[in-house]
């Protein structure tokens, strides 16, 4: 039996480029202006590279178990491992209405521009092609890894080029510009609340590099080679981010922003001026196909980890199930269930803008607090998780492992603490009722793990005292 091929430097510099960058993520910073960049440059040091370290060195040393259920089991037990896949999960399902509603607002401009901030557009858009994508998973449909390839490079790479170059001509041009690239503008105020409120937007858009790190294992000299690939992929990350959010703040006032379709309301105003409207409904279509392509696999994806956990005896027996065609059906119609309950969020926001970042900021939180799980057992790994046999590890021993960990999670409770507070840029309604909002929901997603974690134990205690009956029988 031949061994698998190992990874090269360049595939894994692809796949963490592929598991993190996004964009629909580009609006959002743009709210920030200049500052992005200073903002950027420190989630990148406090909370990207550290955080693929950590997956990196905890894949490396979990053996042929990979992902965060199975990394925390073998170091914290399995009740903080169902906590931590939970709130992956569970902020997948808060992730997946922003995500549709940047397809629902690509697709109005099909028709017309303004249906982008028509909620029930969106809610019909969303709902319909996530339900439509639940029923393709459930008869055990797959996209094929060359057409996630094709809608990467279609969806991603092509319009990100498109808009710097299209950044650059306008600016040589000598046309006007919303940003002024003066330090002193670079250089936010770090004492006011509102510059680091921009980390929420930015986190958001380094989620998921644990996601490709677990290949750190599989690769071709992983202990020169990861950080290479680390090197490379965070600067290419950094530099598409920045430049391609950049240009969105360049091109349109802060005010104007749209938070669902601020990519193409940048395209437009470029093909406007030039008098290329004709390219609209081509790069429309190249976006949506390209995320559309990025979120099929994510719909099953998180379900496979809950299910990793359900057989450990954390969930019902009859959500476990599978259908004729081995999918967890009873899972993925309740996940779909879920993401219907999360979509009326777009109805308690006074605006479009105020409901996506309300669902932005909730899964920011949710995958943040698994991170934070991911940074403590990054701690205690070196003790309890000893593999001779790993490729990998962070240089320095045990202080080198610490220190990473404790930077990750100074990053994660700067997120947290931030996450609270709502941008004054958009419309959320009053304060008060955002953060009751904000906070009611988070409790609401956290208790179900709970209340999970005392069923497993209490059905523990029903089958101990069983077996003790039986054997005194």
């Amino acid at each position: 039996m031949t061994k698998p091929k190992k990874l090269g430097i360049f595939t894994l510099i692809m796949l963490m480029i592929g598991a993190v960058d996004s964009i629909r993520n580009l609006p959002a910073t743009a709210l920030f202006g200049t500052s992005l960049i200073f903002f950027f440059i420190l989630a990148a040091m406090i909370f990207l590279v550290p955080a693929a370290l950590v997956s990196a060195q905890l894949s490396a040393r979990a053996g042929d178990e990979s992902g965060i259920f199975h990394w925390t089991r073998a170091v914290l037990g399995e009740q903080y491992a169902f906590i931590a896949v939970w709130l992956q999960w569970i902020s997948n399902l808060v992730w997946f209405p922003t995500i549709l509603s940047f397809i629902a607002g690509s697709a109005a401009w099909l028709i017309s521009p303004d249906l982008a901030q028509n909620r029930i557009w969106l809610i019909s858009i969303i709902l319909g092609i996530f339900w439509f994508l639940t029923l393709l998973n459930l008869r055990g449909i797959r996209v094929s890894a060359q057409f996630a390839s094709f809608c990467a490079v279609t969806g991603l790479i092509i319009p990100i080029i498109l808009i710097l170059i299209c950044t650059m001509v306008w600016m040589i041009l000598g046309n006007p510009s919303y940003v002024h690239f003066t330090w002193q503008n670079m250089m936010p105020n770090l004492n006011d609340p509102q510059n680091w409120i921009s980390l929420t937007a930015i986190m958001t858009a380094f989620l998921g590099i644990e996601l490709a790190a677990v290949h750190a294992k599989d690769i071709k000299h992983p202990q020169r080679s990861f950080p290479i690939a680390l090197f490379f992929s965070v600067a290419l990350i950094l530099v598409t981010m920045i430049s391609g959010a950049l240009a969105i703040a360049i091109i349109e006032p802060r005010d104007k922003i749209s938070l669902v379709n601020g990519v193409l309301q940048t395209f437009n105003h470029f093909f406007i001026t030039w008098h290329l409207t004709w390219a609209m409904p081509l790069i429309t279509i190249m976006i949506i196909l390209g995320t559309s392509g990025g979120i099929v696999s994510w719909v099953i994806s998180p379900i496979r980890g809950l299910l990793h956990a359900g057989r450990s005896g954390f969930l019902p027996e009859f959500l476990l199930q599978k259908n004729r065609n081995n999918v967890a059906s009873t899972l993925l119609i309740g996940q779909a269930i879920l993401v219907t309950l999360f979509c009326t969020a777009f109805l308690w926001m006074p605006s479009v803008n105020g409901s996506y970042w309300l669902l932005t900021a909730l899964s920011t939180q949710m995958y943040i607090l698994m991170y934070v799980i991911l940074f403590i057992a990054g701690i205690f790994s070196y003790d309890r998780l000893k593999n001779p046999e790993a490729t990998f590890s962070i240089p320095g021993k045990r202080v080198g492992l610490t220190v990473v960990c404790l930077i990750g999670l100074f990053g994660c409770l700067i997120t947290e603490v931030v996450g609270f507070l709502p941008p004054a840029t958009i419309n959320v309604g009053s304060t008060l009722r955002y953060e009751v909002i904000f906070t009611s929901a988070m409790a609401l997603i956290i208790l179900p793990a709970i209340l999970l974690c005392f069923y497993r134990n209490r059905k523990l205690k029903q089958l101990n005292l069983m077996e003790e009956y039986n054997v005194s029988g």
